[in-house]
């Protein structure tokens, strides 16, 4: 990536970190040696949701650097309901939302972004995977994922943009976070940026993609993921439920097509006989994405008719 000028005089920043489970010290770093390149204050907050007594150890030493503030909470209250605390105690007019297993592309991160907070309210980074598959066989069906589904290039995000916005690197004045917020009541994983997204669009707020990714460094599993994803299904089945909101997305269309042909329940018959099949697939070393697909419409398929 090239280097960037930076805008002089930018805004005052505060990146935003849950933890869980995540040493965060080696990305916090990262963060405070880009801090000349923002241009204006920046502090930088990591708020504990709930993690191993290791763990924290780890972290607590964040606490003694200069513009970084580290809290713990007594358990953990969800992926949203985190983000919204951090929104809330945040001191200036910019937020950077970051997962902990965020790396920095390069040194410029941050003075990409000071370069652009001027052109739309809300910026969203992008995430990148390492180019080469990892070394653990368990990994490889979450690294396909994240290189084929996820890691998309501006332009290409650009085309829908409310669509493809990811709470990871999202870069968002202050007040309009705090006036829409995350739904708390997504306790399970998946959606809260979905949601967010449909509620950037509702509110007719500009939203600009950027190539400026984050690097994802906390690949899970097969079973963990597939575990995640099961519960991201569930989720759009209680916005579409609930608020009706889903229906632009191709996995809730399939679902609603196959319904309105009276095919739901044969689908879902069918797929069970060869349910395991699928899951073999998926936890070997040849993982199909399209396998995936399947699995998933099939849960949705059963949630909506359950």
């Amino acid at each position: 990536m090239q280097s960037t000028t930076i805008t002089l005089n930018a805004p005052a920043l505060s990146v935003l970190i849950p933890v869980f489970n995540r040493d965060v010290t080696p990305l916090v770093r990262a963060l405070l040696e880009q801090v000349p390149s923002w241009g204006g204050p920046v502090e930088i907050r990591c708020l504990d949701d709930g993690s191993s007594e290791e763990v924290r150890k780890q972290n607590r030493a964040l606490a003694g650097l200069a513009a970084v503030h580290y809290q713990e909470l007594p358990q953990n209250i969800g992926r949203a309901a985190i983000r919204n605390v951090l929104a809330a105690q945040a001191q200036h007019e910019w937020l950077l939302l970051l997962d902990n297993d965020s790396q920095l592309p390069d040194s410029q991160f941050l003075a990409r972004y000071a370069a652009a907070c001027h052109l739309a309210p809300v910026l969203v980074g992008g995430t990148a995977y390492e180019a080469t598959p990892p070394s653990s066989p368990g990994l490889l069906l979450r690294w396909m994922y994240g290189r084929r589904r996820e890691a998309r290039p501006a332009a290409v995000r650009q085309r829908a943009p409310h669509g493809q916005l990811t709470l990871n690197n999202l870069l968002i004045r202050a007040e309009i976070f705090r006036q829409l917020g995350l739904d708390e009541s997504l306790t399970r994983y998946g959606h809260e940026d979905t949601k967010f997204g449909w509620l950037l669009r509702r509110a007719g707020i500009s939203l600009l993609h950027l190539d400026n990714p984050v690097l994802h460094d906390g690949l899970e599993p097969a079973a963990i993921f597939l575990q995640k994803t099961h519960d991201a299904v569930r989720n759009l089945v209680q916005l579409y439920r609930a608020e009706g909101l889903g229906t632009d997305t191709k996995l809730l269309q399939a679902a609603l097509r196959l319904q309105r042909w009276g095919l739901a329940e044969p689908v879902c018959v069918a797929f069970k006989l060869r349910q395991q099949q699928v899951r073999r697939n998926l936890l070997s070393t040849r993982p199909s994405l399209r396998q995936l697909d399947a699995l998933k419409l099939y849960w949705l398929l059963r949630e909506l008719t359950a």
